[in-house]
């Protein structure tokens, strides 16, 4: 028999890498001699660089770069094992969890460093980028990295601009003569399950600008200059779905010639997780939460996705779950909390490792006797 075991992370608690190792200890305790096939997911957001290093037998690499509050900070990237092609996330370059709370202001925040991850990978010679955007700390539409690239951005006076979000309230000329001209001669690859437009209501500013801090004042005028510097870089894909993405980001890297796909789907084809699917008898995948938006996108919807199409049951491990509808049963053979009893989410997070494993070896070990007494 063969498992397949691919959860992603459980947020604040365990990366996707340790999770699958949790579940597939219990697996091991269970069955003994068992085939188990770990890959550990990820849709784009923190996370994605570990879970395709790993499944990819790839390695890391650590690089100095400018981090989200413009202090030097310690990035890395990874690199497929096998193939020339580079993983870079937005969430240890310029990421929301690289800000403390009390500094959380788009307006003091720069995505600089995730341009000089790109540049470095580009020395490096690798002609394809996966880049994950999710958990930006960033609402600088792509200036920052775009002037890592090589472009320039002017006030009125002609005066070069600075890197922040607060510089996009003073950007009238731009640019982009300076760009790496490599930049035109790789794949970049973008993994983005947001379809939201760069301005607007439904746009990066007014969506996404609260939970990094912003006022409702600096939405206001985040907007308003996200709109006009979007139209001096790139006029024709400020609606694009998914310009919106990673404060602008996601526009930025449109403009670079980037292709913008499902995060999760882009993943798990970059780890050949079908294929391993395909050949297994039983999957097992999980996240820190499970709601309906677990069905929009997610990497434990994809996995589920798969295991449907070759007809392979499939259980959901969640921290929580939020599905009185029991809408998730359409997509998974069986949906478990691995809470097994009242406790704050304080400690159900200190006892994470744990509840995990208990609930896994439980569901193997129902496995194991429902399928020696057929």
């Amino acid at each position: 028999m063969k498992i397949t075991i691919s959860p992603d992370s459980f947020k604040g608690s365990l990366s996707a890498k340790q999770a699958a190792d949790i579940i597939a200890e219990a697996g091991y305790d269970v069955f003994g001699e068992i085939e188990i096939d770990q890959k550990p997911m990820a849709d784009g957001g923190e996370g994605t660089v570990d879970a395709l290093i790993f499944s990819t037998d790839g390695k890391r690499f650590h690089k100095e770069v400018k981090g989200p509050l413009g202090e030097q900070v310690e990035a890395y990237y990874g690199v497929h094992g096998s193939e020339q092609t580079a993983f870079v996330e937005v969430g240890n370059t310029a990421g929301l969890v690289q800000v403390p709370e009390n500094k959380r202001n788009p307006f003091h925040t720069t995505s600089y460093g995730l341009g000089e991850i790109i540049l470095e990978v580009v020395d490096q010679g690798y002609r394809e980028i996966i880049i994950g955007l999710g958990g930006s700390a960033t609402n600088d539409g792509g200036l920052g990295m775009l002037t890592a690239l090589g472009a320039k951005f002017f006030d009125d006076s002609g005066v070069e601009v600075g890197v922040y979000g607060e510089d996009l309230l003073n950007v009238s000329q731009v640019d982009l003569s300076g760009l790496d001209e490599r930049l035109f001669d790789i794949e970049l690859k973008v993994a983005s399950d947001v379809n939201n437009p760069l301005c607007g209501p439904n746009g990066a500013s007014a969506v996404f600008g609260p939970q990094k801090g912003a006022t409702v004042q600096q939405i206001k005028e985040l907007d308003q200059a996200i709109g006009s510097y979007g139209s001096l870089v790139n006029e024709p894909i400020k609606d694009h779905p998914g310009a919106g993405a990673a404060g602008g980001l996601g526009f930025a890297l449109l403009a670079l010639g980037a292709s913008l796909e499902s995060g999760a789907e882009l993943v798990g084809q970059t780890m050949g997780l079908e294929d391993t699917i395909k050949n297994s008898d039983f999957v097992v995948t999980g996240e820190g939460q499970s709601d309906h938006q677990t069905l929009y996108g997610k990497a434990p919807s994809y996995v589920a996705q798969l295991a449907k199409q070759y007809d392979k049951p499939v259980v959901l491990l969640s921290g929580a779950i939020d599905d009185p509808q029991l809408k998730l049963l359409d997509y998974f053979t069986s949906v478990f909390s691995i809470v097994n009893q009242p406790m704050t989410l304080q400690k159900a997070m200190n006892q994470v490792e744990q509840l995990l494993y208990n609930q896994s070896y439980q569901i193997f070990q129902f496995y194991k006797q429902v399928g020696e007494s057929k």
